[in-house]
């Protein structure tokens, strides 16, 4: 199946008041763990924040799931920014995107 790396930019509003989201946000991201290829995790304690990028390289249908289910939690905002590199560029030995 081809896969697509991926970027899903996250943010976590009012961090004390969505314990329970931040929860079940590090559930569902252990829950794709084969698909991540890194995490990074900012707090921004002046705003109150917290801003996380996800790097991914799975199925495009995959990574929606993944940003939806996100988006969906409750002070959770997700973006997601697809490259246009595939797995089937990548195994034809062609620096050439793929769309």
């Amino acid at each position: 199946m081809e896969t697509r790396v991926a970027i899903i930019g996250i943010i976590v509003e009012n961090r004390d008041k969505n314990r329970d989201s931040i929860e079940k946000l590090n559930n569902i991201l252990h829950d794709y763990g084969n698909y991540i290829i890194g995490r990074m995790g900012l707090p921004y304690k002046e705003k109150g924040i917290s801003i996380i990028s996800v790097a991914v390289d799975a199925p495009q249908d995959i990574i929606s799931a993944l940003s939806g289910k996100l988006g969906r939690l409750p002070g959770v905002s997700t973006k997601t920014l697809y490259s246009k590199v595939t797995d089937k560029a990548r195994n034809e030995g062609t620096d050439e995107a793929v769309n």
